[in-house]
């Protein structure tokens, strides 16, 4: 118990410091000024969104191999917390077009993309909702994420590309160069590396409250 304090304190102190390094050690980015601190945010967000749809499809499968419900569970929880993210990243998204475009909203090709794919994920967790038998739940669950995560990388890194956009080159980008200046790089992966572990705990938290109502499931 207390190591668990112990990180969790160690968490809230590196998030701490990583926000207060983004406005006083991060220098502005050319042409972005003061909307550069947005990207320590949204970066991280849309990556997370990426990674936490991967591994509710990753779940989905094992729970259409094993049949499973503690991998339904997981694969739940993951799809849950990537529409956080996905939230979190349009709307952290929406204030740096705001600040640069004038506009909360200009339908540009990655706005649209990355709003697709929240009503995507919207809809499994709406679906899961509508279903009361835990089999069927999980089933039409699986399958439904098993074919919703092939839309990621095509809304997310094709899409995008395909079209004119007003969005930055992103971190990762076709030329396979990083433009940023190294302080940029090292709060921007702090900052990483602090929501992934947030992410983690929550799916921890999330984790352990759906296996006692499984467990509970099963007593009756």
């Amino acid at each position: 118990m207390m190591t668990k304090t112990i990180l969790k304190f160690g968490l809230l102190i590196w998030m701490l410091v990583m926000t207060v390094a983004a406005f006083l050690y991060a220098p502005l980015a050319e042409k972005l000024f003061e909307l550069t601190r947005v990207i320590y945010w949204h970066i991280p967000m849309s990556w997370i969104t990426v990674a936490a749809f991967g591994l509710s499809a990753y779940w989905s499968l094992m729970y259409l191999r094993r049949h499973d419900l503690v991998d339904d569970a997981k694969a739940a929880i993951w799809a849950e917390l990537g529409l956080i993210a996905c939230v979190l990243a349009t709307v952290s998204g929406s204030i740096f077009a705001k600040g640069m475009w004038g506009s909360y909203w200009n339908w540009d090709p990655r706005e649209t993309s990355i709003f697709l794919l929240l009503l995507i994920y919207a809809a499994y967790v709406t679906l899961r909702t509508a279903i009361d038998d835990d089999e069927r739940r999980a089933s039409l669950s699986a399958t439904y994420a098993v074919v919703a995560v092939a839309t990621v990388p095509f809304l997310i890194f094709i899409v995008p590309r395909i079209y004119f956009s007003l969005h930055p080159d992103p971190l990762i980008n076709s030329k396979g160069r990083q433009f940023m200046e190294y302080r940029m790089r090292v709060v921007l992966y702090s900052s990483l590396l602090g929501f992934m572990a947030i992410f983690w705990w929550l799916y921890r938290i999330h984790l352990r409250l759906a296996l006692a109502r499984l467990a509970q499931g099963r007593a009756r």
